[in-house]
């Protein structure tokens, strides 16, 4: 779950890393409010689950309190990548000397944590881990000990910080280890950490994911995931709540599979094949028939959806109810999509009788069905 800027530096801040003053506001009266009980000059910053959006526009700076009352309102105007903006953060503009880059994110292939450094931290820290990646420093973290003050000073002393503010930053750099321990983050970041007129450091903007399977221990996040304000969308909520995975695309395919890389494999095929998939909807293991017409009423409900590919591998799954599921859907769906049917598994025969006698054709080719599946959705246009 991704948590919005304001939402990082509120843990930030509770871990002892100094953040600037500023609030949130919902609407350009509250950002003006905010702007009174700071002082200037302001950053503007819009508040989307999205990275590069200072890039996209997402992000204006004001001298004035009367620029920055205009900024806001620019701000509630506009998308940033597609997302309209519905908070924003306004901030108090630091002096900056220098900006450095940190985070904390998993290694899955050394299977632990890894530090990311770098004296080249703000807005272009891709192109420098693509350019120059001896800029980026990789500290990795045993999993078996405590990120320790001497591990975080040669941190320090590699990006060049020695007397007080090696210490300094020593300390955000175990404070941030500890508030990503605590938050069971698949990645912690502050893009940028700068480095301020009289000395200091300071995170200007941060990030935050924390692992899904570990919510049920951070309420005050768990009961936020349902909820539009987060980006989803109502389609994606609803198939969240029944148990499936689902992300809309902007293809006209549908897609549905049983496990992720079978779902993933198939959207490659329908691209492959020149189409372009409409989601990622994956049933899970030993999903029972309402959970595949559900899955099958969430992607017949996309008015761009013209065929859907229907690709199941029963191991778990069985598929003799994943073809009553179609059937039940043939004969309930309000909007009917062709149906584009490989099975494959667990009690095949079974289910391709039943879908057979109800006229529906079942293909054994996963490759025959996505070039089927592109086929009509083109004759559809």
């Amino acid at each position: 779950m991704k948590l919005y800027e304001y939402e990082a530096k509120k843990i930030l801040k509770a871990y002892g890393i100094p953040t600037p003053q500023g609030e949130v506001a919902s609407t350009p009266s509250e950002a003006r409010m905010v702007v009174a009980n700071l002082k200037p000059p302001f950053a503007v910053k819009a508040q989307v689950l999205v990275a590069g959006r200072g890039k996209a526009g997402g992000i204006l700076f004001a001298d004035t309190a009367e620029e920055a009352g205009k900024a806001a309102e620019d701000l509630f105007r506009k998308e940033v990548k597609g997302i309209p903006v519905r908070k924003i953060l306004v901030e108090e503009k630091i002096p900056i000397v220098k900006e450095l880059y940190f985070s904390i994110t998993i290694d899955r292939f050394e299977r632990r944590y890894v530090l990311l450094a770098s004296i080249k931290g703000g807005v272009e820290i891709e192109e420098t881990a693509a350019g120059t990646p001896d800029a980026i420093i990789r500290a990795p973290i045993d999993p078996q000990s405590v990120f320790s003050n001497s591990e975080a000073k040669r941190i320090g002393e590699r990006l060049g910080y020695n007397g007080n503010m090696i210490n300094e930053l020593a300390t955000v750099l175990m404070n941030l280890y500890r508030a990503g321990m605590d938050y069971d983050m698949e990645l912690i970041e502050i893009n940028p950490l700068v480095e301020t007129a009289d000395g200091r450091f300071m995170a200007a903007d941060a990030r935050l994911i924390i692992d899904d399977n570990a919510l049920f221990r951070h309420p005050e996040f768990e009961k936020l995931q349902f909820t539009e304000e987060r980006e989803n969308t109502p389609k994606e909520i609803e198939a969240t709540k029944k148990g499936i995975a689902y992300v809309k695309l902007d293809g006209n395919i549908g897609i549905i599979g049983n496990g992720a890389g079978l779902v993933m494999a198939t959207l490659d095929l329908v691209q492959y094949y020149g189409g372009k998939p409409a989601n990622f909807l994956d049933l899970g293991g030993g999903a029972p028939v309402e959970r595949i017409t559900a899955a099958l009423e969430i992607v017949f409900s996309d008015p761009n959806v013209k065929a859907v590919l229907v690709n199941i591998l029963g191991g778990i799954t069985r598929c003799d109810d994943v073809a009553h599921a179609i059937v039940k859907a043939k004969h309930s769906a309000s909007t009917l999509k062709p149906f584009i049917i490989r099975l494959l598994g667990t009690n095949k025969e079974e289910g391709t009788r039943i879908l057979t006698q109800a006229g529906i054709a079942v293909l054994d080719s996963m490759e025959k069905a996505a070039q089927l599946a592109v086929q009509i959705a083109k004759e559809d246009l």
